[in-house]
């Protein structure tokens, strides 16, 4: 199609541009596919990291395991039996048969934990787990956990050793065994024999486990 002339101002014929047809209007670029998906989810969703799937979840976690699982020690959870009334009564007859019975172990660091000194009963209850302990790696581990639980001066649990005791720990410690702490242990073991064991059996709780006992016994007779 021939395009127009019109005069300039010289009086040269200038051609006119062509009409614009309606078919070259102008059109933005197609938008590309990662574009299309913006638009589509929004421009605050692209912008975040993707989403977790089934398959890349992270694992549940593992159930934590309570450190202490001695049953007889009673301070993972479990509990123990409910004692007998002979049995309660045998505790009345030596201190020994009371630290030898699970629930007696349990009611007796109950009472000194009521005397504020139930740090006794843990430090024999760990002693008692080290020397069980046959791995010399774990002997390691416990032994420097018990001293800096129970042994040394900045721990505010640390129990009533003399000084002999003390520095024999002390040497010791230089090769720990399972056998590192006997000597203190036993001197604990005696201070609870002589010191809390007698008040423990004038307390109100183990007059009262008796006073259970008695009343269970005359119920089933």
């Amino acid at each position: 199609m021939a395009s127009s002339l019109r005069l300039s101002g010289c009086g040269e014929r200038v051609p006119e541009p062509a009409p614009r047809s309606r078919g070259s209007l102008h059109h933005p670029p197609m938008p590309t596919p990662h574009e299309t998906e913006k638009q589509h989810i929004g421009p605050e969703e692209a912008d975040q990291p993707p989403s977790m799937s089934s398959h890349d979840a992270a694992p549940p976690a593992a159930p934590s395991r309570n450190p202490c699982c001695l049953c007889w020690c009673c301070c993972c959870g479990c509990s123990c039996a409910t004692p007998s009334p002979e049995e309660v009564r045998s505790w009345a007859q030596s201190f020994d048969k009371l630290m030898h019975s699970p629930a007696g172990r349990s009611v007796f660091r109950e009472f000194l934990r009521t005397e504020y000194s139930e740090e006794n009963m843990l430090f024999w209850l760990a002693c008692e787990e080290l020397k069980a302990e046959a791995n010399q790696h774990v002997v390691d581990e416990k032994a420097r956990l018990i001293y800096e639980d129970y042994v040394s001066i900045l721990s505010p649990k640390e129990v009533s050793l003399d000084s002999r005791v003390r520095e024999g720990i002390n040497k010791k410690m230089q090769e720990p065994s399972a056998h590192t702490f006997d000597d203190a242990q036993l001197q604990i073991y005696t201070l609870m024999h002589r010191d809390s064991y007698p008040r423990f059996l004038s307390s109100p709780t183990y007059r009262a486990l008796l006073f259970q006992g008695s009343s269970q016994s005359s119920n089933e007779a």
